[in-house]
Protein backbone atom coordinates (compact mmCIF):
# COMPACT_ATOMS: atom_id res chain seq x y z
CA UNK A 1 0.00 0.00 0.00
CA UNK A 2 1.44 3.56 -0.61
CA UNK A 3 2.61 5.05 3.03
CA UNK A 4 0.80 8.08 3.81
CA UNK A 5 2.06 11.73 5.10
CA UNK A 6 0.72 13.89 7.48
CA UNK A 7 -0.81 16.23 5.13
CA UNK A 8 -2.78 13.35 4.28
CA UNK A 9 -6.39 14.31 5.97
CA UNK A 10 -8.21 12.89 4.16
CA UNK A 11 -7.89 9.51 4.62
CA UNK A 12 -9.85 10.18 7.92
CA UNK A 13 -12.28 12.79 6.20
CA UNK A 14 -16.17 11.76 7.10
CA UNK A 15 -14.77 8.09 7.39
CA UNK A 16 -17.54 5.94 9.89
CA UNK A 17 -15.17 3.45 12.11
CA UNK A 18 -17.68 0.51 12.88
CA UNK A 19 -16.65 -1.32 15.64
CA UNK A 20 -17.51 -5.10 15.67
CA UNK A 21 -18.49 -5.35 19.69
CA UNK A 22 -17.07 -8.63 22.08
CA UNK A 23 -15.82 -9.78 18.62
CA UNK A 24 -19.06 -10.69 17.92
CA UNK A 25 -18.52 -13.38 20.74
CA UNK A 26 -16.09 -15.19 18.47
CA UNK A 27 -19.01 -16.98 16.52
CA UNK A 28 -17.97 -16.99 12.92
CA UNK A 29 -21.36 -16.96 11.41
CA UNK A 30 -22.51 -13.74 13.47
CA UNK A 31 -19.63 -12.02 12.80
CA UNK A 32 -20.10 -12.36 8.89
CA UNK A 33 -23.48 -11.84 9.08
CA UNK A 34 -22.85 -8.46 11.06
CA UNK A 35 -20.38 -7.33 8.97
CA UNK A 36 -23.11 -8.01 6.10
CA UNK A 37 -25.88 -6.56 7.42
CA UNK A 38 -24.08 -3.25 8.02
CA UNK A 39 -21.83 -3.13 5.55
CA UNK A 40 -25.54 -2.81 3.40
CA UNK A 41 -26.73 -0.06 5.26
CA UNK A 42 -23.65 1.75 5.03
CA UNK A 43 -24.38 1.31 0.99
CA UNK A 44 -27.24 2.42 0.95
CA UNK A 45 -26.64 5.35 2.84
CA UNK A 46 -23.48 6.33 0.52
CA UNK A 47 -21.10 5.85 3.44
CA UNK A 48 -17.47 5.43 3.91
CA UNK A 49 -17.02 2.87 6.09
CA UNK A 50 -14.70 0.67 8.11
CA UNK A 51 -15.51 -2.06 10.22
CA UNK A 52 -12.98 -2.61 12.76
CA UNK A 53 -11.75 -5.58 14.80
CA UNK A 54 -10.26 -6.37 17.66
CA UNK A 55 -6.54 -8.33 17.17
CA UNK A 56 -4.58 -9.59 20.46
CA UNK A 57 -1.92 -12.38 20.13
CA UNK A 58 -3.49 -14.39 22.87
CA UNK A 59 -0.49 -16.91 23.62
CA UNK A 60 1.31 -13.77 24.97
CA UNK A 61 -0.95 -11.40 25.69
CA UNK A 62 -2.40 -13.16 29.06
CA UNK A 63 -0.01 -13.71 31.73
CA UNK A 64 0.54 -17.43 32.26
CA UNK A 65 -0.55 -17.64 35.96
CA UNK A 66 -4.07 -16.16 34.68
CA UNK A 67 -5.03 -17.85 31.84
CA UNK A 68 -8.39 -19.45 32.36
CA UNK A 69 -9.18 -17.08 34.97
CA UNK A 70 -12.33 -16.63 35.44
CA UNK A 71 -12.79 -14.57 38.19
CA UNK A 72 -11.19 -11.61 36.28
CA UNK A 73 -13.92 -10.57 34.24
CA UNK A 74 -11.58 -8.72 30.74
CA UNK A 75 -9.34 -11.76 30.90
CA UNK A 76 -12.36 -14.21 30.54
CA UNK A 77 -14.10 -12.11 27.92
CA UNK A 78 -11.02 -11.90 25.84
CA UNK A 79 -10.35 -15.94 25.79
CA UNK A 80 -13.68 -16.65 25.40
CA UNK A 81 -14.02 -14.35 21.95
CA UNK A 82 -10.45 -14.52 20.83
CA UNK A 83 -9.99 -15.48 16.80
CA UNK A 84 -7.85 -17.54 15.05
CA UNK A 85 -6.01 -15.79 12.13
CA UNK A 86 -7.21 -18.12 9.49
CA UNK A 87 -10.86 -17.09 10.93
CA UNK A 88 -9.70 -13.37 10.98
CA UNK A 89 -8.60 -13.54 7.48
CA UNK A 90 -12.31 -14.67 6.48
CA UNK A 91 -13.52 -11.77 8.29
CA UNK A 92 -11.09 -9.19 6.66
CA UNK A 93 -12.21 -10.59 2.79
CA UNK A 94 -15.82 -10.19 3.68
CA UNK A 95 -15.30 -6.38 5.02
CA UNK A 96 -13.68 -6.13 1.54
CA UNK A 97 -16.52 -7.88 -0.49
CA UNK A 98 -18.96 -5.14 1.24
CA UNK A 99 -16.52 -1.76 0.19
CA UNK A 100 -15.51 -1.54 3.70
CA UNK A 101 -12.35 -0.99 5.03
CA UNK A 102 -10.74 -3.23 6.93
CA UNK A 103 -9.38 -1.62 10.17
CA UNK A 104 -8.43 -3.44 13.74
CA UNK A 105 -7.13 -2.39 17.43
CA UNK A 106 -4.02 -4.25 18.03
CA UNK A 107 -3.55 -4.49 21.91
CA UNK A 108 -0.32 -6.03 21.71
CA UNK A 109 3.25 -5.30 19.53
CA UNK A 110 2.70 -9.09 17.43
CA UNK A 111 -0.93 -7.56 16.35
CA UNK A 112 0.50 -4.70 15.14
CA UNK A 113 2.67 -7.15 12.71
CA UNK A 114 -1.11 -8.72 11.53
CA UNK A 115 -2.56 -5.02 10.35
CA UNK A 116 0.58 -4.73 8.22
CA UNK A 117 -0.24 -8.31 6.72
CA UNK A 118 -3.77 -7.25 6.05
CA UNK A 119 -2.80 -4.70 4.65
CA UNK A 120 -4.62 -2.25 6.96
CA UNK A 121 -4.60 1.22 5.90
CA UNK A 122 -5.27 2.79 9.69
CA UNK A 123 -4.85 1.24 13.04
CA UNK A 124 -6.54 2.22 16.10
CA UNK A 125 -5.34 3.19 19.33
CA UNK A 126 -7.31 2.53 22.23
CA UNK A 127 -8.50 4.95 24.73
CA UNK A 128 -6.77 2.45 27.18
CA UNK A 129 -3.08 2.67 25.32
CA UNK A 130 -2.98 6.46 24.51
CA UNK A 131 0.93 5.88 26.72
CA UNK A 132 1.71 2.37 26.47
CA UNK A 133 4.92 3.59 24.19
CA UNK A 134 6.09 0.21 23.14
CA UNK A 135 2.94 -0.30 21.01
CA UNK A 136 2.68 3.20 19.80
CA UNK A 137 6.16 2.82 18.74
CA UNK A 138 5.40 -0.50 16.89
CA UNK A 139 2.18 1.44 15.36
CA UNK A 140 4.37 4.20 14.53
CA UNK A 141 6.78 2.05 12.39
CA UNK A 142 4.28 0.40 10.35
CA UNK A 143 3.82 3.96 8.44
CA UNK A 144 0.16 3.38 8.65
CA UNK A 145 -2.39 6.25 9.90
CA UNK A 146 -3.30 6.61 13.16
CA UNK A 147 -6.86 7.05 15.05
CA UNK A 148 -6.97 7.54 18.47
CA UNK A 149 -9.49 7.98 20.94
CA UNK A 150 -8.44 10.25 23.60
CA UNK A 151 -10.96 8.94 26.64
CA UNK A 152 -9.49 9.14 29.76
CA UNK A 153 -6.29 10.67 28.63
CA UNK A 154 -4.51 13.95 30.20
CA UNK A 155 -3.70 16.95 28.37
CA UNK A 156 0.33 15.91 28.18
CA UNK A 157 -0.76 12.32 27.39
CA UNK A 158 -2.32 13.62 24.07
CA UNK A 159 0.24 16.60 23.22
CA UNK A 160 3.22 13.71 23.29
CA UNK A 161 0.85 11.58 21.04
CA UNK A 162 0.19 14.51 18.41
CA UNK A 163 3.94 15.64 18.75
CA UNK A 164 5.17 11.76 18.37
CA UNK A 165 3.22 11.16 15.08
CA UNK A 166 3.98 14.85 13.75
CA UNK A 167 7.18 14.63 14.11
CA UNK A 168 7.17 11.01 11.67
CA UNK A 169 4.72 12.65 9.46
CA UNK A 170 2.08 10.12 10.42
CA UNK A 171 -1.60 10.99 9.87
CA UNK A 172 -3.08 11.17 13.20
CA UNK A 173 -7.11 11.91 14.10
CA UNK A 174 -7.84 12.31 17.87
CA UNK A 175 -11.22 11.06 18.64
CA UNK A 176 -13.19 12.31 21.49
CA UNK A 177 -14.19 9.89 23.86
CA UNK A 178 -15.63 9.25 26.97
CA UNK A 179 -14.79 5.86 28.57
CA UNK A 180 -18.61 5.29 29.53
CA UNK A 181 -20.60 2.18 28.37
CA UNK A 182 -22.96 2.68 28.02
CA UNK A 183 -22.95 7.10 27.60
CA UNK A 184 -25.65 9.22 29.02
CA UNK A 185 -26.43 12.01 27.18
CA UNK A 186 -25.34 14.44 29.43
CA UNK A 187 -22.08 12.96 29.65
CA UNK A 188 -21.18 12.93 26.07
CA UNK A 189 -18.65 16.35 26.51
CA UNK A 190 -19.18 17.50 23.09
CA UNK A 191 -17.46 20.76 24.11
CA UNK A 192 -14.58 18.57 24.37
CA UNK A 193 -14.40 18.38 20.16
CA UNK A 194 -13.89 22.42 20.41
CA UNK A 195 -10.73 22.50 22.97
CA UNK A 196 -9.50 19.02 21.06
CA UNK A 197 -10.04 21.23 17.27
CA UNK A 198 -8.40 24.34 18.78
CA UNK A 199 -5.17 22.41 20.62
CA UNK A 200 -4.14 20.50 17.60
CA UNK A 201 -5.15 22.35 14.67
CA UNK A 202 -3.74 20.23 12.20
CA UNK A 203 -5.40 17.01 13.34
CA UNK A 204 -8.71 15.74 11.96
CA UNK A 205 -11.08 15.50 15.09
CA UNK A 206 -13.47 12.28 15.49
CA UNK A 207 -16.20 11.72 18.14
CA UNK A 208 -16.31 8.04 19.11
CA UNK A 209 -19.63 7.34 21.19
CA UNK A 210 -20.93 4.98 22.97
CA UNK A 211 -24.58 6.39 23.69
CA UNK A 212 -27.98 4.21 24.64
CA UNK A 213 -30.60 6.60 22.96
CA UNK A 214 -29.97 8.71 20.22
CA UNK A 215 -28.44 8.67 16.98
CA UNK A 216 -29.14 12.04 15.84
CA UNK A 217 -28.69 15.20 18.03
CA UNK A 218 -25.08 14.47 18.64
CA UNK A 219 -24.05 14.08 14.97
CA UNK A 220 -25.66 17.24 14.44
CA UNK A 221 -23.44 18.76 17.66
CA UNK A 222 -20.20 16.99 16.70
CA UNK A 223 -20.79 17.85 12.94
CA UNK A 224 -21.37 21.37 13.65
CA UNK A 225 -18.56 21.32 16.17
CA UNK A 226 -15.58 20.22 13.16
CA UNK A 227 -15.72 16.67 13.92
CA UNK A 228 -14.99 14.51 10.78
CA UNK A 229 -14.85 11.47 11.54
CA UNK A 230 -16.88 8.95 14.01
CA UNK A 231 -17.31 5.50 15.43
CA UNK A 232 -19.54 3.33 16.78
CA UNK A 233 -19.44 -0.22 18.31
CA UNK A 234 -22.01 -2.29 16.31
CA UNK A 235 -24.39 -5.52 16.49
CA UNK A 236 -27.00 -7.31 15.21
CA UNK A 237 -29.79 -9.49 17.03
CA UNK A 238 -28.55 -12.93 16.62
CA UNK A 239 -29.88 -16.16 18.31
CA UNK A 240 -29.47 -15.88 22.24
CA UNK A 241 -26.48 -13.13 22.14
CA UNK A 242 -27.12 -10.20 24.29
CA UNK A 243 -26.83 -6.99 22.29
CA UNK A 244 -24.87 -4.61 24.68
CA UNK A 245 -26.98 -1.14 25.54
CA UNK A 246 -23.63 0.92 23.71
CA UNK A 247 -23.97 -0.71 20.50
CA UNK A 248 -25.65 0.26 17.42
CA UNK A 249 -28.15 -2.38 15.36
CA UNK A 250 -28.18 -1.38 11.24
CA UNK A 251 -31.42 0.06 11.99
CA UNK A 252 -29.58 2.31 14.63
CA UNK A 253 -27.09 3.22 12.16
CA UNK A 254 -29.37 4.28 9.32
CA UNK A 255 -30.93 6.81 11.38
CA UNK A 256 -27.02 7.78 12.73
CA UNK A 257 -26.05 8.53 8.58
CA UNK A 258 -29.33 10.13 8.01
CA UNK A 259 -28.17 12.44 10.57
CA UNK A 260 -24.81 12.59 9.02
CA UNK A 261 -26.00 13.47 5.61
CA UNK A 262 -28.27 15.99 7.75
CA UNK A 263 -25.66 17.92 9.20
CA UNK A 264 -23.72 18.10 6.30
CA UNK A 265 -26.59 19.83 4.06
CA UNK A 266 -27.42 22.12 6.91
CA UNK A 267 -24.01 22.91 7.44
CA UNK A 268 -22.90 23.57 4.27
CA UNK A 269 -19.33 21.53 4.53
CA UNK A 270 -16.93 24.48 4.09
CA UNK A 271 -15.42 25.91 7.28
CA UNK A 272 -12.24 27.29 5.44
CA UNK A 273 -13.32 29.44 2.73
CA UNK A 274 -16.46 31.81 2.36
CA UNK A 275 -19.21 29.79 1.30
CA UNK A 276 -20.60 30.13 -2.67
CA UNK A 277 -23.48 32.14 -2.18
CA UNK A 278 -26.72 29.87 -4.05
CA UNK A 279 -28.32 31.28 -7.25
CA UNK A 280 -31.69 30.84 -4.86
CA UNK A 281 -30.52 33.10 -2.29
CA UNK A 282 -29.20 35.92 -4.45
CA UNK A 283 -32.65 36.38 -6.21
CA UNK A 284 -34.59 36.60 -2.97
CA UNK A 285 -32.01 39.01 -1.32
CA UNK A 286 -31.98 40.64 -5.06
CA UNK A 287 -36.00 41.22 -4.25
CA UNK A 288 -35.26 43.49 -0.90
CA UNK A 289 -32.47 46.18 -2.61
CA UNK A 290 -33.58 49.19 -3.07
CA UNK A 291 -33.50 50.72 -6.65
CA UNK A 292 -32.71 54.05 -7.85
CA UNK A 293 -35.66 56.70 -8.89
CA UNK A 294 -35.78 59.58 -10.53
CA UNK A 295 -37.13 62.84 -7.99
CA UNK A 296 -37.65 65.25 -10.94
CA UNK A 297 -37.72 65.52 -15.10
CA UNK A 298 -34.11 65.35 -16.03
CA UNK A 299 -32.63 66.25 -19.49
CA UNK A 300 -29.49 63.83 -20.80
CA UNK A 301 -25.99 65.38 -20.03
CA UNK A 302 -26.87 65.67 -16.42
CA UNK A 303 -23.49 64.13 -14.22
CA UNK A 304 -24.50 62.20 -11.52
CA UNK A 305 -21.87 61.87 -8.24
CA UNK A 306 -22.17 61.92 -4.58
CA UNK A 307 -23.39 65.88 -4.11
CA UNK A 308 -25.75 65.74 -6.36
CA UNK A 309 -27.24 62.49 -5.79
CA UNK A 310 -29.91 63.20 -3.34
CA UNK A 311 -31.31 66.26 -5.26
CA UNK A 312 -32.34 64.35 -8.17
CA UNK A 313 -32.95 60.53 -6.83
CA UNK A 314 -34.86 58.57 -4.38
CA UNK A 315 -33.99 54.79 -3.18
CA UNK A 316 -37.34 51.86 -3.13
CA UNK A 317 -38.36 49.14 -3.58
CA UNK A 318 -38.98 46.94 -5.50
CA UNK A 319 -35.35 46.17 -7.99
CA UNK A 320 -36.55 46.02 -11.75
CA UNK A 321 -34.64 44.63 -14.09
CA UNK A 322 -32.28 46.65 -15.49
CA UNK A 323 -32.48 49.16 -12.95
CA UNK A 324 -29.40 50.28 -10.98
CA UNK A 325 -29.68 50.08 -7.12
CA UNK A 326 -28.66 51.35 -4.10
CA UNK A 327 -25.46 48.89 -4.56
CA UNK A 328 -23.88 50.94 -7.16
CA UNK A 329 -21.79 53.74 -6.61
CA UNK A 330 -22.12 56.78 -8.99
CA UNK A 331 -19.23 59.16 -9.55
CA UNK A 332 -19.46 60.82 -13.03
CA UNK A 333 -21.63 58.92 -14.83
CA UNK A 334 -23.85 60.89 -17.11
CA UNK A 335 -27.56 60.59 -17.98
CA UNK A 336 -27.68 59.79 -22.09
CA UNK A 337 -31.18 60.35 -22.50
CA UNK A 338 -33.98 62.08 -20.67
CA UNK A 339 -35.81 61.02 -18.06
CA UNK A 340 -39.32 61.36 -16.46
CA UNK A 341 -39.94 62.07 -12.58
CA UNK A 342 -40.82 58.42 -10.81
CA UNK A 343 -39.26 56.08 -12.87
CA UNK A 344 -36.80 53.72 -12.26
CA UNK A 345 -32.85 54.87 -13.45
CA UNK A 346 -32.22 52.18 -15.72
CA UNK A 347 -28.85 51.06 -16.98
CA UNK A 348 -29.37 52.10 -20.71
CA UNK A 349 -29.92 55.59 -19.37
CA UNK A 350 -26.23 55.75 -18.03
CA UNK A 351 -22.81 55.76 -19.84
CA UNK A 352 -19.70 54.74 -17.86
CA UNK A 353 -18.34 50.92 -15.98
CA UNK A 354 -22.06 49.85 -15.49
CA UNK A 355 -23.02 50.23 -19.17
CA UNK A 356 -20.04 49.16 -21.13
CA UNK A 357 -18.87 46.36 -18.83
CA UNK A 358 -20.29 43.17 -20.35
CA UNK A 359 -20.61 40.77 -16.88
CA UNK A 360 -22.08 44.26 -14.76
CA UNK A 361 -24.02 44.74 -17.54
CA UNK A 362 -25.41 41.30 -17.87
CA UNK A 363 -25.65 40.83 -14.13
CA UNK A 364 -28.03 43.92 -13.55
CA UNK A 365 -30.07 43.34 -16.28
CA UNK A 366 -30.90 40.11 -14.87
CA UNK A 367 -31.67 40.73 -11.13
CA UNK A 368 -34.57 42.50 -9.59
CA UNK A 369 -38.36 41.75 -10.53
Amino acid sequence: MEIPSQRDRSIFENLFVLEAANNHFGDMDKGIKLIHDHGQVARVNNIRAAIKLQFRKMDTFVHDGYKGNQEIKYIQKTEDKALTKAQYQILVDKIKSMSCIPLSTPFDEESVDLCVEFDMPIIKIASSDVNDWPLIEKIASTRRAVIASSGGASEKDLDDLVSFFKKRDIPLCINHCVSLYPSEDYQLQLDQIDYIKDRYPSNVIGFSTHEMTDWSNSMLISYAKGARSWERHIDIEYKDYPVQKYCSLPQNCDEWYQAFHKAKEMCGGNNNSRREISKEETEYLDALVRGVYVKKDLNAGLEINSSNFDEYFYLAVPLKKGQLSCREIFNGEKIIKDIKADQPLKIEDVDGIYASDENLRKRILLRGM
